[in-house]
């Protein structure tokens, strides 16, 4: 069964135990979804009052962009699981000859690049969730304005807890070009993420205790 699928006592469960999976990253992408899926209540409520008829198409929009945003993190979730699975086995092959010494290490390189790509993937998912979260935060309906608050804490934390799982794949790589570029675009992702959540954040509070 896919993790998405579970109900959220067995997701819970699980994540406690001593399996390896699901880990950070597929709670980051869970918890990414369930913010991505606060700000889409915001703005299902927003559509149909008369208050909000000037902003109706674009929060429909929102919310078309935000369903396919917890569609990809609820695969994430499963993904990240996927590409840990061969990690570990690499962590186990021989090292007795320098061929299957020079094997592990290639192995290994491998499957930390592929290990990166969905805690990256993540994190661009995120973002974009945040983005929205922004337009939310300035056009959706008062009633439940707080609940953008919630939503876009989610997806920073989501954000933040992807750069975790990057960096602890690249650090056991050795291709200087790939971990340059990677933490180039992590960085920005990360920076750039949390100014906007915050900024966000700050708004829904200004709103309610105006």
């Amino acid at each position: 069964m896919s993790m998405p699928d579970k109900s959220c006592k067995d997701f819970i469960d699980v994540l406690a135990s001593k399996s390896p999976v699901p880990g950070g990253g597929g709670a980051a992408a869970m918890g990414g979804a369930i913010g991505m899926a606060l700000s889409n209540m915001v703005g299902n409520l927003t559509v149909g009052k008369k208050k909000y008829a000037d902003v109706e198409e674009e929060v429909k929009d929102l919310v078309k962009k935000g369903e396919k945003i917890i569609a990809e993190l609820e695969i994430l979730v499963d993904k990240d699981a996927e590409v840990f699975e061969p990690l570990s086995k690499a962590y186990g092959l021989p090292r007795s000859t320098p061929e299957e010494i020079e094997f592990k290490n290639n192995t290994m390189e491998q499957c930390c690049k592929t290990a990166c790509s969905v805690p990256m993937e993540i994190m661009r998912k995120s973002y974009q969730g945040i983005k929205i979260h922004e337009r939310m935060g300035q056009i959706g309906t008062m009633i439940a304005i707080s609940d953008v608050g919630c939503g876009v804490a989610f997806m920073k934390a989501a954000l933040v807890s992807g750069s975790l799982n990057v960096i602890i794949n690249l650090n056991a790589i050795k291709d200087e070009t790939f971990k340059k570029a990677t933490r180039e675009e992590m960085t920005q992702l990360l920076e750039d993420g949390k100014k906007i959540a915050d900024a966000t954040f700050d708004l829904v509070v200004s709103k309610l205790t105006k």
